[in-house]
């Protein structure tokens, strides 16, 4: 991969430190439940099919005692989309070349009444260059309150930057985080962007305004649910769940299918998925 550029170092920066303020919130969420459990980070290294070094990234892994299984991963990878995926790829048709880098994070949490949660932030550039992402709320078993709580908190970032966003975001939640073979929500959503072509200080003022509010939302939403009293009953309804959520993240996310085809890491691709589902 070329050197960075300004830009694309500052957008690499902030996701990384991103990562490193939600993992010690998490660790720390942890450590109050008397969990010695600690993120482990495996650093990656992407082979581009030139052949030429095509950046990498680091998947960082933690299971404990609230938190069943959650990853947090920054890439921040570059060179030549292959074939006819590059025409899938805006501004990507005529010239495949790219550069991309965000941050993922997926949680599985040990009790069913703590919601699952997702957080996708990144920047893409082709001939042209955006940025997308958001983050939705996946609880087995929702409650009012917390989905409040959380659109809350989405709104709140977007209307720091354009109120008509936040309606519109999470619309397009709505509509892309559905599993149409089983026609139902894999979440209570929150809010999803994509192709947003803004520029660069203001896309990253965007996501970081998206992290702030995830930060201050969701480990709340944690602490108070972490303690709650659960039947066998409440796992099953967890691990059925946790199937949907499975199923949309292998046929229907695209974050799955860019990783995939670009030579992504395959562990950190596939970290989404759940430590126990079930299809009965």
């Amino acid at each position: 991969m070329l050197p960075l550029d300004d830009q694309q170092t500052a957008a690499r920066a902030q996701f990384e430190d991103l990562r490193d303020r939600i993992c010690a919130a998490f660790e720390a969420i942890e450590a109050e439940a008397g969990s010695e459990a600690r993120f482990a980070y495996l650093p990656w290294d992407r082979v581009d099919p030139s052949g030429e070094p095509g950046g990498g990234g680091v998947r960082g892994v933690m299971a404990g005692l609230v938190f069943e299984k959650v990853g947090v991963n920054v890439s921040t990878v570059g060179g030549t989309f292959e074939g006819e995926f590059a025409r899938t790829i805006k501004g990507a048709g005529d010239d495949p070349r790219f550069f991309a880098t965000g941050i993922s994070l997926v949680a599985h949490m040990s009790n069913p009444h703590v919601p699952a949660v997702h957080l996708n932030l990144r920047f893409l550039r082709t001939t042209t260059q955006w940025f997308g992402g958001g983050a939705d709320l996946n609880p087995p078993i929702p409650r009012a309150a917390d989905t409040a709580d959380f659109h809350a908190a989405m709104k709140a970032a977007c209307d720091r930057h354009d109120p008509a966003w936040y309606p519109r975001f999470t619309q397009t939640a709505e509509h892309y985080f559905f599993i149409p073979h089983r026609g139902v929500h894999r979440g209570v959503g929150g809010i999803f962007y994509d192709h947003l072509e803004l520029p660069v200080a203001d896309g990253l003022a965007l996501a970081a305004d998206v992290g702030a509010a995830f930060l201050a939302a969701y480990p709340a939403i944690v602490r108070a649910r972490a303690d709650e009293p659960f039947t066998a009953a409440d796992l099953l309804t967890r691990d059925r769940w946790r199937g949907r959520y499975a199923e949309f993240n292998l046929v229907h996310d695209r974050g799955t299918l860019f990783g995939l085809r670009t030579g992504g890491n395959i562990d950190a691709i596939l970290m989404s998925l759940p430590p126990v589902a079930r299809w009965d």
